[in-house]
């Protein structure tokens, strides 16, 4: 028998017993990490967050520090076994706790980033909505307003020869994920949502006003009256007021051209000329003075066919319409002395 060959048919057995037993005992180590569910947590699930360029064992960190896994490096190990390491991204997710840490894998996976839903209402200025945006954490609110007026980015962005992108910061309520954030891609995603409603609202057979014109009017409607059934009325009025040659009196044009609003409109702002103010000059405004919703653009391509030529408020977020001077002037001393006397002053 040759003893060379059986001598190197035993070393072959043991050094596969010895892998088998090494493979074993490294099944057994991910296992023992791998299956076992993670730390008990007051909480169900937990939101982290993961900057990027975070690397899978930087992930396991955030996860442990989270209190969904325990901080070991087989976390990153079972990740790249079974695959996941590449489905690892960045982002902000929210995490089932309780879970081994081969499903937490699994779960990032597949998992999609939070959203979150930020509201933008109707009729607000680029910079008011700016302000939103930087209190949610989302971009810099003044860095957001320059950004508003940059003729090379609104140009960038499609819009020709506009100054300024007041009127086209579409109100919406928008579902922000944490890798949505900035001035500028938070504006190319409202001037994005402005052309798709436009795109729909300009399908309807309407008048052949430029696209401007019609932003312009819809977003003094916008600021008039609150009330949907109103908008096409408010409308008519100021196309009225425009083939007569009237001027428009919108108090909130003369409101949007004063710096610094003090929020109590007096007899001198109404006299004191600016580019907006629509009581000292005839036409419409220099540009919008708000950014109009859906139904305020429809309303301004569709006015309501009236022959009404004057509004004032009632008090009560409705107007009284009127054809004639003499009945505009028994409205306003109506409801203003109804307001007077509401107020104690009457």
């Amino acid at each position: 028998m040759n003893t060379s060959l059986f001598s190197s048919k035993r070393v072959a057995r043991w050094a596969a017993l010895f892998l088998c037993g090494c493979l074993a005992l490294s099944i057994g180590w991910l296992a023992m990490y791998g299956l076992v569910p993670g730390p008990e947590t007051a909480n169900k699930s937990v939101i982290v967050e993961f900057p990027q360029g975070t690397s899978i064992r930087g992930i396991g960190t955030i996860l442990a520090e989270a209190g969904v896994v325990r901080e070991d490096i087989r976390f990153a190990v079972l990740a790249k076994i079974f695959g996941y390491a590449g489905q690892l991204r960045a982002g902000e997710f929210k995490i089932a706790t309780g879970r081994s840490p081969l499903e937490v894998i699994r779960l990032l996976a597949r998992a999609k980033p939070v959203q979150h839903a930020v509201t933008i209402p109707e009729g607000l200025s680029a910079r008011e909505i700016g302000r939103i945006f930087g209190e949610g954490g989302w971009c810099d609110e003044e860095r957001f307003a320059r950004l508003a007026n940059d003729r090379d980015f609104i140009a960038g962005l499609g819009f020709g020869e506009l100054k300024s992108l007041e009127g086209y910061l579409f109100p919406d309520t928008y579902h922000l994920t944490r890798d949505i954030h900035g001035e500028e891609e938070l504006i190319r995603l409202m001037t994005k949502r402005f052309k798709e409603v436009w795109q729909e609202v300009a399908l309807l057979p309407g008048n052949s006003t430029s696209l401007h014109d019609v932003v312009i009017l819809a977003s003094m409607v916008e600021k008039e009256t609150g009330q949907s059934d109103e908008r096409p009325v408010v409308a008519g009025v100021f196309y009225n007021r425009l083939k007569k040659g009237m001027r428009l009196q919108s108090d909130p044009t003369v409101i949007y051209g004063i710096e610094g609003f003090s929020g109590n409109i007096t007899r001198k702002d109404l006299q004191t000329p600016t580019k907006y103010n629509t009581y000292t000059i005839t036409g419409l405004p220099a540009g919008p003075i708000s950014n109009p919703g859906r139904e305020a653009l429809q309303a301004a391509l569709q006015p309501a066919r009236t022959d009404y030529l004057f509004f004032v408020g009632k008090n009560d977020g409705t107007h009284q319409f009127s054809r004639t001077l003499d009945e505009h002037n028994q409205a306003v001393q109506k409801y203003q002395r109804k307001k007077s006397a509401k107020n104690g002053k009457g």
